[in-house]
């Protein structure tokens, strides 16, 4: 009995020592039903498993034998407790006896604990399995697709060669704008999902590189004589502005808290609605109003500054593409939503100095939710827009469309430019980590001169070769000659690269024809900026975005900068913030009724509804756009003048 004793307190010891416990006790914290993660090695898997049927076998005869021989040693107590013995041994036989009580309470404690570790290991025991059969079937679905893959790569290598319109230098750099797919491919998207479908009408243009000494008497042969050299406008030099700020602006916000939220229990209810009317918590926000978002795609304003330099329509046309695709780039981790703004809300950014321009921003209606921009540059040209959201939560991903045309004047030349917006997509809303996506065709075009960009968006594609986020384009003249081929990516930089000379290609197999662009070597135009240290706590706002929201005296009352639950949510005050929200939102629909009830006074109860949503404008007004022939706000000044003299009595009181 003492060798079977000493053997069993050798294998708890034993059990204990290994860590196994532990181990179990810190995979606890997992969900016991996520098949998904990554299971471990399968040769280390079946040895843990292993290892742990031993220990639960020793454990499990350990716990038999303390519950046999605890209820032998209290068999024996009561039996001493009849007993007549002398008054001495009856004191000791009392304290064995309470010896023996604790040893009881100790000894079911321990069976307890044995129990749930029996439990827990059982459990963990069924995870790993499953794990390791997910793991198996992963590799096996891999396997297939790589061996899909290698098959199709093989077909398309034999087509290259076998065409007869194939290049006979095959030093020459060849890149296609996207990769082709055939129609059908993204098959496991459901038929409400409509920003894939681009893949199947991908760029259909093909650029070969060539060098610079040869395509100079190339292009001499078919256009003329054509400058291209190092001190060209659109050279990469001096891409970011020059001196340093003269106004020391803040370089960071109060980290972020952590607040966990239950996302369902508030988007199951939202499923098809306009997501500006559905009640969000300060939860799902940033501490930026739309206004000040809309005042961030400013941030690359040098590119313009350094299009008014051109001498070539067709030049400025690239670096106001530029500049069109680079108000994309702060959104590839801003998947945060800024704050609707109050109806009458506004924003400035009076930032001459160091900027060399200025911008207002205001909200001209609630619903739908539109606001009016005005910048005007010291550098000579000004931009302007309206710009109507639109966004709908479709269960699966949540779509933002941009609707309104943004105007861009260079006053020296009279270069008129209009474009519109892409569409973003928000994925995973339910289930996943969320991330953004640019999709859509975009065109711009000089009224002017009648030169035209169409950018093409590609949407992210797993099984695609090409770069993430990729964005293709071809600068033409008023004839349709092509230019210059526009290449990069939304959230990271754009090229361009001047065309010499164009051909039409063999057509493809299924009748498809491309147009071939001999071009010179690409030049850099626009390159995003690094973000600040710790963005990742401060919602990855980047360095002008930090100053958007920074205290400023002399704005008017109704800047975004003075709204006090944005304010409350960036000093990490989430609940007052959320209470905040709630009573200006009550103000705002208080403030709706009370127009409503002086408009039913001299009109029907439709007209008054319409009436009511009418809203006057303080600084912008309606007026009748000749370039497009739509009705839009413009600016109509007065703004400035009043901020001169500080006086505000014509401001609503929204906060």
């Amino acid at each position: 009995m003492k060798g079977r004793g000493c053997w069993e307190t050798a294998s708890v010891r034993s059990f204990c020592s290994s860590g196994c416990l532990n181990k179990l006790k810190k995979d606890d914290s997992g969900d016991d039903e996520d098949g998904t993660a990554s299971p471990a090695d399968k040769s280390e898997l079946h040895d843990t498993i292993k290892k742990l049927s031993l220990k639960l076998d020793d454990l499990s005869t350990c716990n038999e034998l303390v519950a046999k021989h605890g209820v032998a040693l209290q068999r024996s107590l009561s039996e001493l407790d009849g007993l007549r013995i002398p008054c001495e041994s009856g004191e000791k036989l009392k304290a064995v006896n309470e010896r023996a009580t604790l040893f009881r309470i100790t000894s079911n404690a321990m069976i307890n604990a044995c129990r749930d570790f029996l439990e827990l290991a059982e459990t963990h025991s069924r995870k790993w399995q499953r794990a390791l059969q997910y793991e198996q079937e992963q590799r096996v679905h891999l396997e297939e697709t790589i061996e899909q893959l290698a098959k199709q790569h093989n077909s398309l290598e034999r087509a290259f060669r076998s065409a007869p319109g194939r290049a006979a230098n095959p030093t020459k750099s060849f890149s296609e704008g996207s990769l082709l797919t055939t129609k059908g491919e993204d098959s496991e998207e459901d038929e409400d999902t409509e920003y894939f479908d681009a893949m199947e009408d991908s760029t259909s243009f093909i650029t070969v590189i060539t060098e610079p000494k040869e395509d100079r008497k190339a292009e001499n042969r078919t256009t003329g004589s054509v400058e291209w050299t190092s001190d060209n406008v659109l050279d990469s030099t001096s891409l970011v502005p020059q001196g340093p700020p003269k106004v020391k602006r803040r370089v960071r916000i109060p980290d972020k808290p952590s607040y966990s939220l239950n996302l369902w229990s508030i988007m199951k209810n939202c499923i098809g609605r306009e997501l500006s009317k559905i009640p969000m918590p300060v939860n799902f926000n940033e501490p930026l109003s739309m206004l000040q978002r809309l005042t961030e795609d400013l941030e690359y304003h040098h590119l313009l500054d350094k299009a008014v330099h051109c001498t070539s329509s067709v030049e400025q046309m690239c670096l106001v593409a530029a500049f069109s695709v680079s108000s994309y780039s702060t959104t590839v981790h801003r998947i945060a939503k800024p704050f609707n703004p109050m109806l009458g809300e506004t924003f400035e950014l009076d930032r001459l100095d160091d900027m060399g321009l200025r911008s207002l921003c205001e909200q001209v209606s609630h619903h739908p939710p539109s606001a009016a921009h005005y910048v005007f540059s010291k550098h000579g040209w000004s931009l302007w827009q309206e710009i109507t959201i639109s966004s709908k939560f479709r269960g699966k991903y949540l779509s933002i469309m941009p609707l309104g045309a943004i105007h861009l004047e260079f006053q020296a030349s009279g270069n008129h430019y209009v474009w519109r917006k892409s569409t973003s997509t928000v994925h995973n809303i339910i289930v996943g980590k969320l991330w953004i996506d640019q999709t859509g065709d975009v065109e711009i075009v000089n009224h002017k001169t009648k030169d035209r960009c169409q950018l093409k968006f590609l949407p992210y594609s797993y099984f695609s070769k090409e770069v993430a986020r990729k964005v293709t384009g071809v600068v033409s003249d008023s004839q349709g000659k092509a230019h210059y081929v526009l290449s990069g990516s939304w959230d990271e930089q754009m090229e361009c690269a001047k065309i010499v000379q164009s051909s039409p290609s063999s057509p493809s197999l299924d009748g498809k024809q491309k147009t071939v662009y001999q071009t010179l070597p690409a030049k850099l135009m626009w390159k995003k900026y690094p973000l600040p240290d710790n963005a990742e706590n401060m919602y990855y706002f980047s360095e002008l975005a930090l100053t958007l929201n920074e205290h400023e005296e002399g704005v008017a009352p109704t800047d975004s900068r003075l709204r006090p639950d944005q304010r409350l949510m960036e000093k990490g005050h989430w609940d007052e913030a959320n209470m905040e929200k709630q009573r200006l939102e009550e103000k705002q629909r208080v403030n709706r009724r009370r127009r409503l009830e002086a408009c039913s006074r001299g009109c029907g109860a439709e007209e008054a509804e319409k009436e009511a949503e009418v809203y006057v404008p303080l600084w912008f007004e309606k007026r009748l756009d000749p370039v497009t022939g739509e009705t839009a706000c413009v600016y109509k000044g007065g703004y400035w003048e009043a901020k001169e003299k500080q006086d505000w009595h014509m401001c609503p009181n929204i906060f």
